[in-house]
């Protein structure tokens, strides 16, 4: 070792305290903990029995058998400052077990020939043992939470702690075990500043009790009177199963209150078994439009996954990744996600093996289009379930290049299916939108189309086989969508644009909508269109004025929302059934059935022969031939009158005006 790498004395510890944390000679110490604790169970239970005290030869005997349990359970294993219910429930068994065994060995004595104590002395020594090692435990439990609720105290009346971080008097909303756990995680870490005054629960039953010594001081309704009384600056919603219409009525209280506001993670957010954990953050948009967390088929998804190879296109993307993530702890026997984007491919990828190190991942860098190479892929790993979720979804460019919709949507979707009906895939979901319902853009109806392409692949599927397609709305926080535009237009300053004062749209989270996915698609019946059920539609407006107050800023004085009209190929509403589609599929209480009819395969073999041939025309005759195979194949498709369907209006030589009263096709 250089000289400089040798430790300096003075950041050495202390032998003494080195030695402390030994593992060998902590054993030592609570082996000797519990033999004193075990001769004290043995002077008491011979004082309330015999009025005396024991003899030194029946205390040793009687220790060496109470220590022979102890050892038996492993209880110095134990850890005392963390003390479990598990802990709790070994002690109990303990107790059982010695009792048990001493009352069979007072009762077959003479046939052993032994002496004993008598009956009474022994059950009272068995009794008692157990729970007064469990007892010493606990007082080191309280000890150790006494010293953190000290260095708490000192550091809610100023005092200077090493972070040095500023303190917040803080009710926590939510008295169950959620509750709980965050007040056990925020008074063991007294840096995160937060000093617990109390608990506020709308439960009958848990009014005016207390919950690890903090009181629950009322029902939610009484916040703004509890909130002064208390001179509260934080509140922390800890309701993880909250629908966002509680959460939205809450934190806009808390605001006109002026406190700060965080929260905890949802239900939903969870991927796998991995258990919940009280994790504080900034309360954001998503958890405002949170809903009931979804109840799966657990046991019937995984005995379709597990051990198969499952393939993910599009796996770079915000729901091809969140699909990886939430196949993963169903230990398929290999994932392999492809897509065209290295970058997110890499960064899906790295985030897997971390989660699921013992997952089997492959990677294919793949474009849908090419399919000798997309064969090339389905022959390697011989995929048996395929979750189609590579499309183009920008909607103002595909207006502005129809082109890449139609090969990439159209016909990388027609590559998919035929390299999974080649390759004998079992189950082949393709991931919809609910632009497909009476499109008006390019997205739409391309999307529409992959939908019968689906149905036509079903149909010639063998026996056995799935192959459905899954439609719904917009998803939080993927990318392109508006609520990463909204946030960095809020850390800009503003102003923040809304296309329209009426635009409304359905929304879902990633994790929701990757859910169920899996249930529709792994257990609904083969040639369907399964329609997830998207709650209510959201107005855009309301959307951007809700983030701009969880920003701390008031819409119209702080922040402006401008309108900027709408763009290519929007309408002001979107729609999840036709008249005629809707039904329950009885996949799923969230999950419903578009009734639809496969279209005659010669006209959906046709068409796609003219679209091919469209892409190659000149700019004009181009976009005007893909309206008329459009329409051909989507008869309820009406095309943006500023978008692609312009060149109809072009080609019959009327004003835009009076677009809307000519039709765009004989």
């Amino acid at each position: 070792m250089r000289e400089n790498d040798q430790p300096s004395p003075e950041n050495e510890a202390p032998p003494s305290l080195t030695l402390l944390k030994r593992p060998v000679f902590r054993q030592v110490c609570k082996l000797v903990l519990d033999t004193c604790v075990a001769a004290l169970a043995w002077t008491v239970a011979s004082s309330l029995i015999r009025h005396s005290a024991p003899t030194l030869y029946s205390t040793a005997s009687w220790v060496a058998f109470a220590m022979a349990l102890n050892l038996a359970f492993r209880y110095t294993r134990q850890h005392f400052r963390l003390l479990g219910l598990m802990d709790a429930k070994a002690f109990l068994l303990g107790t059982m077990v010695m009792v048990t065994a001493l009352m069979l060995a007072s009762s077959f004595k003479d046939d052993l020939g032994v002496r004993l104590e008598s009956h009474d002395l022994l059950l009272v020594a068995g009794l008692i043992t157990c729970p007064m090692w469990l007892t010493l435990r606990l007082g080191f439990v309280a000890y150790y939470q006494r010293l953190s609720e000290r260095k708490h105290q000192a550091l809610s009346s100023g005092q200077r702690l090493a972070d040095s971080v500023q303190t917040h008097r803080t009710l926590i909303i939510g008295a169950g075990r959620a509750g709980a756990s965050l007040c056990q995680e925020l008074r063991s870490q007294p840096q995160l500043g937060c000093h617990v005054v109390g608990f506020l629960d709308d439960a009958l039953e848990k009014q005016g009790v207390r919950i690890q010594g903090i009181p629950v001081l009322g029902h939610t309704r009484l916040l703004p009177t509890i909130l002064k009384e208390r001179n509260a600056t934080q509140v922390i919603l800890a309701m993880p199963r909250a629908p966002g219409t509680r959460l939205r009525e809450l934190t806009q209280i808390l605001h006109g209150e002026g406190v700060l506001v965080k929260t905890v993670p949802g239900i939903s957010n969870l991927i796998g078994d991995q258990p919940w954990k009280p994790e504080l953050r900034d309360i954001a948009i998503e958890d405002l439009l949170r809903r009931e967390p979804i109840s799966l088929d657990l046991g019937s998804i995984r005995q379709v996954v597990e051990g198969s190879v499952v393939l993910i296109t599009g796996a770079g993307g915000s729901i091809g990744s969140e699909l990886a993530r939430q196949v993963a702890p169903f230990r398929p026997a290999r994932l392999v996600l492809l897509g065209r984007g290295e970058n997110s491919l890499w960064e899906v990828e790295r985030e897997l093996r971390q989660l699921f190190p013992a997952l089997n991942l492959a990677v294919e860098l793949c474009d849908i289009r090419n399919a000798p190479r997309l064969r090339r892929a389905f022959d390697d790993w011989n995929p048996q379930i395929v979750f189609h979720a590579a499309a183009h979804k920008h909607v103002p460019f595909l207006e502005q290049d129809p082109s890449e919709a139609i090969e990439n949507n159209v016909f990388g979707t027609l590559n998919v299916l035929r390299a999974a009906l080649d390759g004998g895939t079992r189950t082949f979901v393709n991931i919809s939108t609910d632009k497909a319902v009476n499109p008006t853009n390019v997205l739409g109806v391309s999307k529409r189309i992959a939908e019968y392409l689906v149905l036509q692949a079903a149909d010639e599927a063998r026996p056995g086989c799935r192959f459905v397609s899954v439609r719904f709305g917009n998803v939080l926080g993927s990318r392109g969508s508006v609520i990463p535009l909204f946030r960095d237009q809020i850390r800009r300053g503003g102003p923040i644009t809304v296309t329209h004062p009426d635009m409304t749209r359905y929304f879902m989270t990633i994790p929701e909508a990757s859910q169920l996915v899996l249930q529709a698609g792994m257990l609904g019946r083969t040639g369907k269109v399964f329609v997830l059920d998207m709650g209510a539609p959201v107005r855009i407006v309301d959307m951007a004025e809700d983030m701009a107050r969880l920003s701390g800023l008031a819409p119209g004085v702080d922040i402006d929302i401008k309108f900027t009209g709408m763009r290519p190929g929007e309408k002001l509403f979107e729609e999840l059934f036709t008249e005629s589609e809707q039904r329950e599929s009885g996949v799923h209480a969230k999950v419903f059935e578009a009734v639809q009819h496969p279209k005659d395969p010669l006209l959906l073999d046709q068409s796609l022969h003219l679209l091919q041939g469209a892409i190659m025309l000149p700019e004009g005759p181009r976009q005007r031939e893909m309206l008329r195979c459009f329409k051909r194949l989507v008869p309820s498709y009406q095309p943006s009158m500023i978008g692609l369907g312009s060149y109809a209006i072009e080609e019959a030589g009327i004003s835009a005006s009076d677009a809307e009263e000519v039709p765009l096709f004989n």
